[in-house]
């Protein structure tokens, strides 16, 4: 390890904020790789007398590393709570599963007993969730409180591992005469589908302490949403449900409102973004009427619901004392219709417990109303018929089909939105996608055709500002989505996507039809977004870095963006 290596991480200890039982590292930007890189880190561990939780979030840690740092975690029996979420950033993915081992094994030989275990935005995919398994499984696992796999990209395969283990985990533990009592569980940005989700249900059913079930954009539809309803009606403790950016669907919300009405200790629902459409509104409505005496929020944002339902929703919340905030931003309700749900909030004296109206769709025509309910239905037959095909299909399948889990069916309905932004990207075009927008244009990418997730990409951050938070958090959002889809997809043509991406740059001469684009700065500024992330393969990014070094008058009018790329690019080439 270099000398300044080394006195850049002892400057670092220094900083390490410890509390009375608590060891940071937290956001210090540590490369560890070696035994020799964690020194210090391991001696500030075993010399730290009831150790209670660890932070290692914003590191990068190696296998070498994971294993001399669980060394010395094998005799610390008091640790409590794992903060170790983005540890393994510029890591193969290969690499994390064996790290996540060691760390688990020495976490069972010191018999701690676990509250908490963040391991979000690690990007580990299903082969993560099994260097998890044996911890999930063991008695340290017995005392979860609270499991945090926030935008770890399980996908459908690492959802069922993960429900099975939590089963386990769960029967074991009773048989001791301890149920595990988990109560926050986190897994939003995840792809677990409906199959992924209903494994779960299952577990979150038997378990029946859940608190806080926090599961946005995973792609469920109404036979997942079901699920989830079904469980969450054996949780009676339930207080938070986030199931943003799901599609319902009238089904689903329906029976999520059936649900509802078996709950009394629920304070946050965040339906927000899920087209639970006017009857399924009218359905939550009704159950609000019935129970739910103490919520304090109701997100029902962007879905599809019209003015009769919106005002039944207002009128459910009238006599709840402890309410805070009602979201129907985003829906159909009309210029008038608006105005007729500000008077009865008004007329409750709630007013200022709604939110914004400003993205309102308007009134729909009879003919869209009907055709919503024709949607319903068919997306219901679609999704039969897929799953009749899976089983068909049977086990030899179940990779193929996990692999290519976010390809679109030929009639998926309501994306002509995403071919218009695609088509003439604008950052607004962008932004009225709402905050379904990532999975939305996820959905319209063929991993199969390297230069059409160029294209997808260029696209997209063209339109990227670094002035404007909302348009620059939409931007990197959709390309994390479009280039994580693609790399994470085994039969992604990896190698190639490097040659058509430096041809439309400018960078190099195509032999074929590919034809340079005019580089703006967006262009590389989400390029330097891009490698910084687990999902971009390390190989790319030494080509990368010989390119960008060349002159190249195409890059001129974006010299400051290119120095940071550059200056990105060979930190990043120096490190590997």
């Amino acid at each position: 390890m270099a000398s300044d290596d080394v006195a850049n991480l002892a400057d670092s200890l220094a900083k390490t904020q410890v509390d009375e039982s608590e060891l940071s590292y937290k956001g210090q930007g540590l490369k560890l790789d070696n035994a020799q890189s964690v020194e210090k880190m391991v001696k500030a561990i075993e010399e730290f007398d009831g150790l209670c939780a660890l932070r290692l979030e914003g590191n990068t840690i190696g296998v070498e590393a994971a294993q001399t740092i669980a060394k010395a975690l094998e005799k610390k029996s008091d640790l409590q709570c794992c903060h170790w979420s983005d540890m393994f950033t510029g890591r193969l993915r290969a690499e994390i599963p064996p790290a996540l081992v060691s760390l688990g094994d020495a976490l069972i030989m010191a018999g701690a007993r676990l509250k908490v275990l963040d391991l979000s935005d690690n990007a580990f995919g299903p082969d993560g969730v099994k260097g998890i398994e044996k911890l999930l499984k063991s008695t340290a696992c017995h005392t979860l409180q609270e499991l945090r796999l926030n935008n770890c990209g399980m996908g459908i395969g690492g959802g069922k591992i993960l429900a099975a283990a939590l089963t386990v985990c769960h029967k074991q533990s009773s048989a001791l005469g301890a149920p595990l009592q988990l109560k926050v569980f986190i897994a939003g940005r995840n792809r677990l589908e409906n199959d992924g989700a209903t494994a779960l249900a299952q577990a979150f059913q038997l378990i029946g302490s859940l608190e806080e079930v926090h599961m946005p954009q995973n792609g469920i539809n109404h036979p997942g949403v079901t699920a989830l309803a079904t469980a969450m009606q054996h949780n009676p403790q339930l207080r938070v449900l986030n199931l943003n950016d799901n599609t319902f669907t009238k089904r689903g919300a329906i029976a999520m409102a059936q649900a509802l009405k078996h709950l009394r200790n629920v304070q946050v629902i965040n339906f927000g973004d899920c087209l639970v459409r006017s009857e399924g509104a009218s359905a939550i409505a009704e159950a609000l009427r019935e129970g739910l005496p103490i919520l304090k929020e109701l997100n029902l944002s962007f879905g599809e619901i019209t003015e009769d339902a919106a005002l039944e929703v207002a009128q459910s919340v009238q006599h709840k004392d402890q309410f805070e905030k009602l979201d129907l931003n985003g829906n159909s309700l009309g210029e008038e219709g608006c105005e007729n749900l500000r008077e009865v909030m008004e007329n409750m004296n709630m007013a200022d417990k709604l939110g914004s109206l400003s993205d309102d769709e308007g009134e729909p025509e009879e003919d869209e109303e009907e055709e919503d309910d024709e949607d319903d239905d068919d997306d219901e037959d679609v999704e039969e018929e897929e799953e009749e095909e899976e089983e068909e299909e049977g086990e030899g399948e179940e990779e193929k089909s996990e692999l290519n889990q976010f390809s679109t069916p030929p009639s998926a309905p309501r994306t002509p939105d995403v071919s218009s932004f695609l088509s003439f990207p604008s950052p607004d075009k962008l932004l009225r996608l709402g905050t379904k927008r990532s999975f939305l244009i996820q959905q319209q990418v063929d991993v199969s055709d390297v230069s059409k997730i160029v294209e997808v990409f260029l696209k997209i951050s063209s339109v990227y500002k670094e002035d404007d938070a909302e348009v620059k958090s939409a931007v990197l959002e959709s390309i994390d989505a479009v280039l994580s889809k693609a790399f994470l997809t085994p039969s992604f043509q990896g190698l190639s996507f490097m040659s058509p991406l430096l041809v439309m740059l400018g960078l190099l001469k195509s032999e074929d039809k590919l034809k340079p684009v005019k580089v703006v700065p967006g262009h590389l500024q989400c390029l330097e977004h891009a490698v910084k992330q687990s999902y971009f393969p390390r190989e790319h990014i030494t080509v990368l870095n010989a390119f960008m070094a060349r002159p190249n008058k195409l890059l001129e009018p974006c010299s400051s963006a290119r120095e940071r790329l550059k200056f990105t690019l060979q930190k990043l080439t120096s490190e590997s």
